[in-house]
């Protein structure tokens, strides 16, 4: 079986980055500047976005351990499956 990273709501790729940039901020991921030179590319057209909403930082996904850029996964999992727990409460059907 292969992985893929396909949304099921294709329109919500812009909330799932912004998301993820202010989980990495509350972490403490975030870097007050950006150098420009060794910044992981697959994420480039993301970080003025997303970082600009919530802070001036930058996050250097390179850099960052495993662990690190799991603990931001585990916690964006934990704030959606609340955000549906939430919706189902409310009378709202998935």
């Amino acid at each position: 079986m292969s992985r893929s990273n396909q949304k099921v709501v294709p329109g919500c790729k812009a909330a799932l980055d912004q998301m993820k940039y202010e989980i990495a901020a509350e972490l403490g991921l975030m870097s007050s500047s950006y150098a420009g030179s060794g910044a992981d590319t697959e994420f480039g057209g993301e970080l003025g976005a997303a970082a600009s909403g919530t802070t001036s930082g930058h996050v250097n996904w390179s850099a960052i351990s495993t662990r690190q850029a799991g603990s931001v996964g585990g916690e964006i999992t934990k704030r959606l499956i609340a955000q549906a727990e939430q919706a189902m409460g409310a009378g709202f059907s998935l």
